[in-house]
């Protein structure tokens, strides 16, 4: 395929390795993976619209940071330096005033922004107070939109505009768009995916933290000619807005509609979460990939991942596929 990456000397004791999401998503597998890596980099949505990214979003014209800072938060350093910066970049103001709800840190960012002119750099300084294990970047160099085809119980098809209002949608989604259509992607992002040995997509918000990345053209490009392997990991329950009533296959499903060439190699889901396991497990065969059922979630809270536990999991699909990771699988 042209312009696809060759196949490099891997390390796998290092994995290089791409999380793509947003929100608590990808804070719960960024988690689990600095448990295993410190190859890692966070590609994140820029679609937030709500709350105080979308504030600072529409008064600065700045991409929504909450994001951003939420990855950068999840990778930080495990020390009382790192907890304490952590901590305060995770702070909110409580008042009647404007300030009331704003993030410390999505403030801090937004003003690195403003001093350096330069979205990544202040992205990387903010990594370096933190001692973040990894990088993070946004997935698109401008904000974006997303619009939602929906359908609604008379049989109408509605379009929803907004990742706050796409997210609290409870009938079906059809297809989602972004807006610009062809935003140009972050390109430190474009290279690490294609520098990756592993892509992970998932958890989170199916249809406004997983799916956007496969909607920008330079990103989805990359996704398809990288030599990694790309791991799904499911999320433990449905979400009450964007994703109610869905079942885990149809997760896949609704990848493989929006990106129908896109490779999937290993798939993780928690058994609590999968009511026929043999069935996904075909699904997943179907796509050309491999289920891996482990337990994933935290035992005093069966919504939430934990961060040890999906990591062993992860460990098991990595070293699962040594010896030939390089390689694409055919077809």
């Amino acid at each position: 395929m042209t312009g696809a990456v060759p196949p490099r000397r891997r390390d796998p004791a290092r994995p290089a390795v791409v999380a793509l999401g947003g929100g608590h998503g990808l804070s719960a597998s960024l988690s689990a993976l600095r448990l295993m890596t410190d190859r890692i980099t966070a590609v994140v949505t820029v679609a937030d619209d709500g709350g105080s990214s979308g504030r600072l979003r529409d008064e600065l014209d700045v991409l929504p940071p909450g994001d951003l800072r939420m990855a950068l938060s999840a990778l930080t350093d495990d020390s009382d330096w790192g907890r304490t910066w952590r901590d305060l970049l995770q702070h909110r103001f409580t008042s009647d005033g404007p300030l009331d709800r704003h993030a410390v840190g999505n403030l801090l960012i937004v003003a690195l922004w403003e001093l350096l002119g330069d979205t990544v750099g202040g992205l990387d300084l903010v990594g370096q107070l933190l001692g973040a294990r990894g990088r993070v970047l946004p997935m698109a160099s401008v904000p974006l939109r997303i619009e939602a085809d929906v359908r609604r119980p008379g049989g109408a098809l509605e379009v929803v505009v907004g990742q706050s209002q796409v997210a609290r949608t409870v009938d079906p989604i059809e297809q989602v768009r972004l807006h610009p259509a062809t935003p140009p992607a972050c390109e430190e992002a474009v290279a690490a995916v294609r520098a990756a040995d592993w892509v992970v997509l998932g958890p989170g918000s199916w249809y406004t933290s997983v799916l956007p990345h496969l909607l920008v053209p330079e990103l989805r490009a990359a996704l398809l000619e990288t030599h990694a392997r790309i791991v799904v990991i499911l999320n433990l329950s449905p979400e009450e807005g964007e994703t109610a009533g869905m079942r885990p296959a149809d997760h896949l499903d609704v990848l493989r509609a929006h990106a129908p060439e896109l490779p999937l190699h290993a798939v993780v889901a928690d058994p609590a979460s999968v009511d026929d396991v043999s069935a996904l497990a075909d699904r997943c065969a179907e796509l050309g990939s491999r289920l891996l059922v482990r337990q994933v979630s935290r035992g005093d809270q069966r919504d939430a991942h934990d961060p040890l536990r999906l990591a062993a999991a992860l460990r098991d699909v990595v070293e699962g596929y040594l010896g030939d990771v390089g390689t694409r699988a055919s077809g």
